[in-house]
């Protein structure tokens, strides 16, 4: 499974436990944040694509660094 979500303004794939580099974010280490701005979900072939967002979906992460 993977999603495609917008963070400050640039497009990232994400899957599951993954660590990945975002500008301009602001926040304390260990804090969570949530992203709403997900714009493709492929869950196992099954593919949703937003018009422009996915509705009711949600990508949560944690700030390691």
């Amino acid at each position: 499974m993977y999603a495609i979500v917008d963070i400050a303004g640039q497009q990232y794939k994400v899957e599951k436990d993954q660590n990945i580099f975002v500008h301009r974010l602001e926040g304390k280490e260990g804090s969570k944040i949530d992203f709403d701005k997900v714009l493709l979900v492929d869950n196992d072939g099954k593919i949703t694509v937003g018009s422009p967002q996915v509705n009711n979906m949600i990508v949560s992460a944690s700030i390691v660094s």
